[in-house]
């Protein structure tokens, strides 16, 4: 059959059914996938706000909602919580690394200038040690002695204090052994005596005692 004369007789079909081509057009269209039927549809589906106030709505569902609704705003709230509290922990432990490194710095820089001193202190601590008792030599030791005090209270100013080692258990945190002797009156590995006073800035040590250890 020529394809003119099919094409009139399905028009005069669709005629007589009251059904024009566009609408078969439209109908065949329709058969579309479910995610783009989904939008077509979206202006006729009824957001949760307006089925909360629509009265033909049982007001089981509605609690059912406003259960959901809830318990998605407090995950959310968690979600926020959780971050906002990992922000401020990490904040937190950088504020410590920086002090911490701040106080290492000062430590380093405090700690050299200071050990240049030390063995000035030594040396007035030897002289102190055999200070003469009697005529020139008295007045002298004292003159020593005033100097090695006021060096001492500039060194307490800054932080530094003494070791204490004389009479205490051996600590390699603390002692450096020079000598190991035998003592009747010492437990083994407590310090019978210092050799050189080792030294503190705040909590770290500047510069170990060296002692010498009962065996």
């Amino acid at each position: 059959m020529p394809k003119k004369k099919k094409d009139k007789i399905e028009e005069e079909i669709l005629d007589d059914a009251n059904i024009s081509k566009d609408n078969v057009q439209s109908e065949s269209d329709s058969e579309l996938p479910q995610e783009d039927l989904d939008e077509v549809l979206e202006g006729d589906i009824v957001s949760e706000e307006e089925r909360l106030i629509d009265e033909d709505i049982p007001i089981e569902e509605k609690l059912e909602l406003i259960q959901a609704a809830l318990e998605a705003s407090e995950a959310k709230a968690a979600e926020y919580l959780d971050g906002w509290q990992r922000a401020q922990a990490e904040f937190t432990n950088y504020r410590k690394r920086q002090e911490r490194e701040r106080e290492l710095m000062r430590f380093e820089a405090v700690g050299r200038v200071i050990k240049r001193y030390l063995p000035i202190v030594d040396d007035m601590e030897r002289a102190l040690k055999d200070r003469p008792s009697e005529n020139d030599g008295v007045a002298w030791a004292e003159g020593v002695e005033l100097i090695y005090r006021k060096l001492m209270t500039i060194l307490e100013a800054e932080g530094v204090i003494p070791i204490e080692a004389e009479g205490e258990m051996f600590d390699p945190n603390l002692h450096e052994a020079v000598v190991q002797s035998e003592s009747d009156d010492h437990e083994s590995g407590q310090v019978i005596e210092v050799l050189q006073t080792g030294y503190k800035l705040g909590d770290r040590v500047l510069r170990p005692a060296m002692v010498r250890v009962a065996a």
